[in-house]
């Protein structure tokens, strides 16, 4: 298990490389000038020109990603062009806001989810199945930043039960939590719903019901621990687009969180807060695909015996031996 995990660390390198140096290609190929955006349309051009030399913005792609590099080695990701402030201070600060609203939403998502999807799995072809996958999907056709819009104006302006916006208390979290988690519950349930039907269907759960098992026992300890397998995936898979989303619920609720931050670097075309934080967030999302695949090694034999690899092997050989001797 040391092996593969140390692999998929080395693995996560090149990707996290990649992305960072495409994100400064995209942003380069992008029409705007950082520089004429900070000195205003009155500035001329030699003063756009030696602010451009002063912030580097003239030198070739490749010594820029290179000079990124060299700052992340030493733990500077840059000073903003917009606030002069450090860039990794104030993703440090803002990042917990993010972590928060995109790991309450997960659970929420999951923990709703898997429920709702084992529920219409056993009540196939009936109303409440029916009922279950039409309001699957009908909140997964719903967009998330219109949602959000909807929520705002329901709960928040006109029957007034909850904040508008901010983070002053726990009630100013509940509509960008449902906002954000409320779609992603309906992808799993109907991931989950998908696969119980599959596993239902399968020999050993038509035997272990012959044999006069409670059906809770056979649908929770039985069914749904092989169900749950490929649903591990998509909740990983998940974290990257919860994060999409929270970037647009935090602009709409005024969370102060990463993905505030980045809009508003995409915005000014502030090159080091878009660099800065697309790395931290190609970091988390690799970390999160590493636990997966950990997780995935765990519950499924078959992936911890290829893990496991040659050590399962000499095991079986020595045991073929002791069993000759």
């Amino acid at each position: 298990m040391a092996k593969f995990i140390a692999k998929r660390l080395l693995m996560m390198i090149p990707i996290v490389l990649g992305l960072s140096f495409i994100v400064l290609l995209l942003l380069e190929l992008t029409p705007g000038d950082p520089a004429r955006m900070m000195l205003g349309t009155q500035a001329t051009p030699e003063r756009i020109a030696a602010l451009r030399d002063t912030l580097g913005l003239d030198d070739p792609i490749l010594v820029r990603y290179i000079n990124f590099l060299g700052q992340i080695i030493h733990g500077d990701f840059g000073t903003s062009f917009m606030t002069k402030r450090a860039v990794f201070g104030e993703m440090m600060m803002r990042l917990p806001y993010t972590l928060i609203l995109v790991g309450i939403s997960l659970a929420v998502s999951v923990a709703c989810g898997i429920p709702l999807g084992v529920y219409a799995a056993t009540h196939h072809n009936t109303w409440k199945d029916n009922g279950a996958m039409f309001i699957s999907l009908f909140f997964v056709s719903m967009p998330v930043f219109w949602f959000a819009l909807l929520l705002v104006r329901f709960f928040g302006v006109e029957l007034q039960w909850l904040p508008l916006s901010g983070i002053d208390s726990w009630q100013s979290w509940v509509l960008p939590i449902v906002a954000t988690s409320l779609g992603f519950v309906a992808t799993i349930a109907r991931q989950t719903r998908s696969n119980m039907l599959e596993v239902i269907r399968q020999d050993y759960i038509v035997t272990a019901k012959a044999k006069g098992l409670p059906n809770q026992k056979v649908i929770y300890r039985h069914a749904l621990k092989n169900a749950m397998i490929p649903v591990i995936m998509v909740i990983g898979n998940m974290f990257g687009l919860l994060i999409g989303g929270a970037l647009i619920t935090e602009v709409i609720f005024g969370i102060p969180g990463l993905g505030q931050y980045t809009i508003a670097g995409l915005t000014g075309r502030d090159y080091p807060v878009i660099q800065g934080s697309v790395f931290i967030l190609s970091i988390l999302f690799s970390l999160v695909i590493l636990v997966v695949d950990i997780v995935f090694a765990i519950v499924d034999p078959r992936i911890r015996s290829q893990v496991g690899g040659k050590k399962s092997k000499k095991r079986k050989v020595g045991s073929q031996i002791e069993k000759v001797s």
